[in-house]
């Protein structure tokens, strides 16, 4: 169960909270003062006032689409100069947007620019001439050599004047529409992005047949499933879309032409040629991606070639393309829309049942006006017929003045009430009054009756059709998708991608090597091999005086001739340590836990001296002193299962005072069974 919509704040409240403003230092005495002076003032309100009014504007008026038709103003003040201007042939994009000026008030480039996006969609728009191409990123020619019309969609689903509500423009002197009463659903059809003050919305490209099928659901009242799609194409994995409140990831296509050469076919949206081609070779330069040579062969389609070096694996190098290029990417979705003037947050899902519930209320208004034009033309055809068929006409003869004539057509009218649709109206008298004399003379009275007798076959039509709105709405939507489905196909594919990790397709690509003669540690450092990494990898070093430090895997840093240890760190991996510190040997088994990275932190106090470590949590370990009179036990076996794990900063347990000759978890090469003492124990200091 989806929660509802969620009403956006236009802004927060703009006073402190009664704790902050309790908790907030005390201005200057000059500040103060100021402020004193300020108070609430009317320049202060004006600010306020001009601030806010300005911020509503460019939410309503300008970057959030309208929930109803779908449009920002931009958009449906362009498709309505188109529809004022609609001829069936082909207008030039520069006469348009001059005649859009008239209604928005924001320039030229404005809306020359949203038209072409608008077009660029292809819905909507009919192009000639160069409209830009959304592959290359290529920008349209001037408005003064492109040519642009309705498509037959727009003209037929997106007007009806006689529905439509009209508003004074912002000069007063024409009408512009305050919504479209679009039959299709334009908001999902097109997607739409915006950012305005506060808020800001994206809302991604749907299908149409899509989008006409899942309507049809919502009306059969079945569930459906709605999914982007890009008009540049690509594969798309969907799983995190959640109805438009999460997000989706595209691919470009990309296929194996040979076994070293790859081609990219198609691109995700948001990306250009140029773009993807440049995080190509960006990634090529960081060693992230084998490349040989890229060239670009796009036309109208995208079409680049990445040739592989001959050791490069073909599959391995598609991941990688995956994940450290534009090959894909991630896509979110925030659907913001305005709902009654106030900026809505809402679902794809939501959406769709409020343009099927607005499909249905136009779908009735529309009958209902197809109904009373019907019952005035049977009206009108019948009033006709019995003015002709019964020589009304022949009263005007005697009648010496109009009202006379009314009054006597009125009264030979009245006996033939019942066959009329209504009572007789003054203009009704007037038009039979009208009617010239040629007319009466050639009047066919059985025309007349069949004329009537379809009016009547068209009005039952109708009466069935507003009695069962919603079976009409789905017939309706259904001859939709037989015009045109097939004209617009679905451009991306959907499947569900493999987990592409970035970590273990550059596990081995940096060598880490310490010089131990002069104390460097890198991976452009000559010297001895110390671990292969992934620059995405943490690396965790350890000192023979007990410290230790986490840092990114560096290209060469000094870290002295006294490192012990180098790996790649695993903050839940337990370690075994074991130390000497004021006479005493101790030993810590502790992880490293949530330690801060670039930043020296100690496991071992200051003074000591690190005799063991290890990350292989040893089970016992095997410890030899140094021969001494004193010491009558000479070797000793320590068991560490139940050894506690402590803090990093904790201190160990104390092992021995006795100096150490070996320590480690296997016998030493010499080792005396004979010389072995009782289990060692561990005692808290």
């Amino acid at each position: 169960m989806t929660e509802g919509p969620r009403i956006l704040p236009l802004f927060g409240n703009l006073e402190p909270e009664a704790d902050e403003a309790a908790t907030a230092p005390e201005p200057a005495r000059g500040v103060r003062a100021g402020l004193e002076a300020t108070g609430d003032g009317p320049l202060k309100r004006l600010v306020d006032d001009n601030f806010l009014q300005y911020a509503a504007y460019v939410i309503r008026d300008r970057a959030i689409p309208d929930m109803d038709d779908g449009l920002k103003p931009v958009q449906r003040r362009i498709l309505f100069s188109l529809h004022e201007n609609d001829d069936g042939k082909f207008i030039k994009v520069a006469n348009i947007v001059g005649y859009c000026m008239q209604f928005h008030p924001h320039g030229d480039a404005s809306i020359g620019d949203a038209l072409v996006t608008l077009a660029n969609r292809q819905y909507l728009i009919e192009r000639q001439g160069n409209f830009g191409n959304l592959v290359t990123g290529d920008p349209a020619a001037a408005p003064r050599y492109i040519e642009c019309r309705l498509t037959e969609l727009a003209r037929t689903q997106l007007f009806n004047d006689d529905l439509t509500d009209f508003v004074p423009s912002y000069d007063g002197r024409k009408k512009e529409p305050v919504s479209l009463p679009a039959k299709i659903p334009l908001l999902l059809m097109l997607g739409a992005e915006g950012i305005a003050v506060g808020i800001s919305t994206r809302i991604l490209p749907h299908n149409f047949a899509e989008l006409v099928e899942a309507e049809i659901a919502v009306l059969e009242k079945k569930p459906f499933t709605l999914l982007p799609d890009f008009p540049q194409g690509g594969v798309m994995d969907a799983r995190a879309y959640d109805s438009g409140r999460g997000y989706v990831l595209v691919r470009a296509r990309i296929e194996k032409k040979d076994e070293r050469t790859l081609t990219v076919r198609e691109i995700p949206a948001g990306t250009t040629t140029d773009t993807l081609i440049a995080s190509i070779e960006d990634a090529a330069r960081k060693g992230k991606v084998k490349i040989r040579s890229i060239h670009d062969f796009t036309a109208e389609n995208p079409e680049i070639e990445i040739h592989l070096p001959p050791e490069e694996d073909p599959d391995r190098a598609l991941e990688a393309l995956y994940a450290f290029t534009q090959c894909q990417v991630q896509i979110s979705s925030r659907i913001v829309v305005i709902r009654d003037h106030k900026p809505v947050e809402m679902d794809v899902a939501e959406i769709l049942r409020h343009t099927t519930s607005r499909l249905l209320a136009i779908l009735r208004k529309e009958l209902q006006r197809r109904r009373r034009r019907l019952v005035e033309e049977m009206h009108r055809g019948t009033l006709v017929r019995i003015f002709v068929e019964h020589r009304i006409y022949k009263l005007l003869e005697t009648s010496a003045s109009p009202a006379e004539a009314e009054q006597a057509v009125r009264e030979a009218l009245a006996p033939f009430r019942a066959q009329l649709q209504r009572d007789i109206t003054r203009n009704d008298v007037e038009t039979l009054l009208g009617i010239p004399i040629r007319r009466i003379s050639l009047f066919d009275v059985e025309k007349n009756r069949k004329e009537i007798e379809k009016l009547q076959g068209d009005l039952g039509e109708v009466e069935t059709d507003l009695s069962g709105i919603v079976p009409y709405a789905i017939r309706y939507l259904r001859s939709l998708l037989r015009k045109y489905a097939a004209d617009y196909p679905r451009r991306t594919g959907i499947t569900a991608f493999g987990t592409v990790s970035e970590r273990e397709l550059t596990a081995d690509a940096l060598d880490v090597r310490y010089d131990r003669a002069k104390g460097y540690l890198g991976h452009k450092v000559q010297g001895e091999g110390v671990t292969t990494c992934s620059p995405l990898d943490r690396l965790l070093m350890v000192w023979k005086d007990g410290r230790c430090k986490i840092v990114a895997p560096p290209d060469k840093l000094f870290v002295d001739t006294t490192l012990i240890y180098c790996a790649v760190v695993d903050r839940e991996r337990v370690l075994t340590a074991v130390y000497e510190h004021d006479f005493f040997i101790y030993c810590k088994k502790f992880q490293v836990g949530r330690m801060a990275t670039n930043r020296e932190a100690r496991f071992a106090p200051k003074g000591s001296t690190v005799r063991f470590f290890s990350v292989d949590n040893p089970a016992e370990l095997h410890v030899r002193y140094v021969a001494d009179e004193r010491v009558k036990i000479r070797q000793q076996r320590f068991s560490l299962a139940k050894h506690p794990v402590r803090g990093r900063a904790a201190q160990g347990l104390v092992m021995t005072a006795n100096a150490i000759e070996y320590i480690g978890p296997e016998k030493a090469p010499d080792w005396d069974d004979t010389l072995t003492g009782p289990p060692g124990k561990f005692l808290d200091h």
